[in-house]
């Protein structure tokens, strides 16, 4: 650590302590010499023990409204309310092999039902409200009813679902329709009226270590959304992954808060932030914000009122909260008052954005946060962690207690592969991508990328590389790296951009579409219209101080255009994570990456390297 700053605060977690064996064949067994923890016998068995020792504790808390005041659930409530619909559940024959359907977002109506279904041993199925709510599509919702053939299907609104509703209802006559507000169908408050008997325990107590819990689909960025059976070990062997690395307790008497906008039909949210909430006896307030343009506004209003022990977020997230604190001196002190660490995953976070929480955070407490990763899939649950303080931004840090890393060599990089108990056993009823998920030892192949920070020093970390098959070539050979260009991008244009997609295979120089942030459409604004070639000017410079360092052709940009359509995950372009899919983008918006090439170039392409003729408009190369 570098000398002249403040120590970093205590983050309360072991430091990094691996084996490592080298084969002959260039690949690497990584494994973690900590030992989990106790597993936990599921989640449902967590809760009743967190309500008996905690039953007035506040569990969840959700705003009434937009402005509204906060609504709670104590820990006791919440086991009642889980029991009620396990029983409910139970009354209507539901078991392991049935599955109930969530469609709608978070809510605690949501979590009360999740917890109902995990303590009764039914499956349940949160997918993105996206596959229900985009107009006159409803492929992907349908191909999730066709894997899982739901019994009972969940809609905080049955207004707002109601067309997805009646998709579901022409090929699934006989599903139960469960809401809110109400609508047709049964009442959610129904479910919660129904009285325990002892056959809850006793579910509660059958459940096996591979039962199924959870249903869980992946985006579906790069085709149809893929099944993935989620085991209750899954769930609980990460919980005691954690609590190998721990230093302190994980129930305390000290309440640890935190805010949740990240949904919970991913894992990050729904498994390992949910359940470690639970599990450490914490408060989570849920958090009606998303990172885009005046939807961040409700996350900064919650962040008033909360002052959370940790705060994870997508990395896309972490711009516009910096953006946010540096402009209100409030905000910055609740915001730090409490925080021990900052939570990353599924992107790099820019090292420009790292350094100024950071000047934030020692101006308030003296001390540097912490800023943690954890890596993992679908698939897999969170099989690393960067859990030591570091000054490094990308790392996604080393295996968990219990999980076995393999990278085997891929052209010039190191692909990742993983074994352990959090891995899925296969997807559901997809027998021919099972055989392609897992090699002939048995790891599962991620499609990721990695590498040491030090090969001489293993325990350093590994490094994110990219995705395996988002790399390309130039017309050259030359080998470009998207992985680690994009977050290199945004952090030479920050705070101006939101994020980058590169362009550039089989061509003879890369050029990039770029997503003005919420700073820029400020900044760079009159009248309600953006400046664009004012935005392009500033941009150029940025871009040209960029390449200056750059390097080969590989990291220079020698054109760029603004965009000014906001990515659409309709099209596959963004997930509900704000995960940005590279080949999804560039298949959608080909005519603006054909621009980027012609010659010459149309007005809206701008130069960005001063080798080829200084800032403005691009010219012919």
């Amino acid at each position: 650590m570098n000398g002249s700053l403040p120590p970093f605060k205590p983050l309360g977690w072991r430091g990094p302590d691996i084996k490592v064996e080298s084969r002959a064949d260039g690949c690497f067994l990584i494994a973690s010499k900590h030992p989990a923890g106790t597993v936990p016998p599921s989640i449902g068995h967590i809760l009743a023990a967190r309500a008996a020792r905690h039953p007035d504790r506040p569990f969840l808390r959700e705003r009434q409204g937009p402005v509204g005041a906060w609504r709670s659930v104590s820990y006791g409530e919440a086991l009642d309310a889980a029991e009620a619909v396990a029983q409910a559940l139970t009354d209507r024959r539901l078991n392991g092999k049935s599955a109930v359907l969530i469609l709608s977002g978070n809510s605690i109506e949501h979590a009360l039902l999740t917890l109902g279904c995990l303590t009764a041993g039914v499956p349940v199925v949160p997918i993105s409200p996206s596959f229900s709510l985009i107009p006159n599509d409803r492929t992907r919702l349908l191909h999730c009813a066709r894997r899982v053939a739901p019994d009972l299907v969940f809609a905080q609104s049955s207004a707002q679902f109601e067309d997805a509703i009646a998709a579901l209802r022409d090929r699934h006559p006989d599903i139960e329709v469960v809401s809110v507000d109400g609508g047709p169908g049964t009442s959610f408050a129904s479910l919660l009226k129904v009285a325990p008997t002892a056959s809850v325990t006793a579910r509660r107590d059958a459940i096996a270590p591979d039962d199924v819990a959870k249903i869980l689909f992946t985006s579906g960025s790069t085709g149809l959304p893929k099944a993935v059976p989620q085991t209750h070990k899954m769930l609980t062997t990460v919980l005691a992954g954690l609590d190998g690395l721990r230093t302190e307790a994980a129930d305390s008497d000290v309440i640890p808060e935190s805010l949740e906008w990240m949904p919970w039909s991913h894992i990050a949210a729904g498994n390992i932030n949910f359940n470690s909430v639970l599990h450490n006896g914490g408060t989570l307030y849920l958090d009606e914000g998303r990172p885009l343009p005046g939807m961040f506004d409700a996350t900064i209003r919650n962040l008033r009122e909360v002052s959370p022990i940790s705060f994870a977020s997508a990395p896309i997230a972490f711009g516009m909260l910096a953006d946010a604190l540096e402009r209100d001196a409030e905000l910055r002190k609740n915001f730090f008052r409490n925080l021990r660490y900052m939570a990353y995953g599924g992107a790099t976070l820019s090292n420009d954005i790292y350094e100024r929480l950071q000047a934030m955070a020692i101006a308030e407490t003296g001390y540097r946060i912490p800023l943690t990763t954890m890596y993992g899939s679908t698939e897999t649950q969170g099989i690393t962690m960067t859990h030591w303080a570091t000054e490094r931004v990308g790392l996604i840090g080393l295996p968990m207690p219990g999980i076995t890393l393999k990278l085997v060599p891929n052209g010039p990089k190191l692909e990742v592969r993983v074994k352990g108990p959090s891995v899925m056993p296969g997807y559901l009823g997809d027998p021919a991508r099972n055989d392609d998920a897992f090699d002939q030892e048995g790891f599962y192949r991620l499609g990721d990328a990695v590498r040491f920070v030090d090969p001489a020093d293993p325990r350093q970390g590994l490094v994110f590389d990219g995705r395996v098959t988002e790399d390309f070539k130039l017309d050259s050979g030359t080998w470009v790296s998207v992985g680690t260009l994009r977050p290199a991008l945004v952090a030479a244009c920050s705070p101006c951009v939101q994020d980058a997609v590169i362009a550039g295979q089989d061509k003879r120089y890369l050029a990039a579409l770029l997503w003005p942030s919420a700073a820029a459409l400020q900044a760079f604004s009159a009248d309600g219209e953006l400046d664009v070639d004012a935005l392009a000017a500033e941009l150029s410079g940025r871009l040209a101080s960029h390449n200056a360092t750059a390097g080969g052709a590989s990291r220079r940009i020698e054109r760029f255009s603004i965009m000014t359509v906001p990515l659409n995950s309709a099209a596959g372009e963004i997930n509900d994570k704000g995960y940005v899919n590279q080949s999804a983008t560039l298949d959608s918006r080909t005519e603006k990456v054909t621009d980027l090439y012609r010659n010459p170039p149309p007005p809206t392409v701008y130069l960005a390297s001063p080798v080829t003729g200084g800032r403005g408009h691009a010219q012919a190369l």
